[in-house]
């Protein structure tokens, strides 16, 4: 019977806990994805929201009920929140993919500004609107 070597295999982010500690570039990584996923949602939110105001009053009424509740109100700005992270996220990687910035203290910077920067656009959204 053959001998069984053990496998020295890269840990991944997918085993946050003991194995790996989460750094700022990856879970910057992980959070682009997920508000791109998020931004969906937003859009078909905002979509039903359109056809409600095409369809009929009282259709309009319940999907208007939703959108300006409270719950509502923390989605939109929840989404207005993830355009701009994703929208500096892809500059960022624009940056990276012209060759700079992937230095460790670069790219921490760059993830620092992302965050930074994504919430003070979306408080300045909401104070011009």
């Amino acid at each position: 019977m053959a001998e069984k070597k053990p496998i020295d295999r890269p840990l991944s982010p997918f085993m946050i806990g003991p194995y790996y500690r989460p750094q700022l570039t990856s879970v910057t990584s992980i959070l682009t994805r997920i508000t791109g996923n998020a931004l969906i949602m937003a859009a078909v939110l905002i979509s039903w929201w359109l056809l409600a105001a095409a369809t009929n009053a009282a259709y309009f009424e319940v999907a208007n009920y939703v959108i300006t509740s409270w719950l509502g109100w923390l989605v939109l700005t929840l989404s207005l929140w993830a355009v701009w992270y994703h929208f500096l996220a892809g500059l960022r990687h624009l940056y990276y993919d012209s060759g700079r910035g992937l230095d460790i203290a670069t790219a921490e910077k760059l993830g620092w500004g992302v965050i930074g920067g994504s919430l003070v656009l979306t408080l300045l959204t909401l104070i011009v609107l």
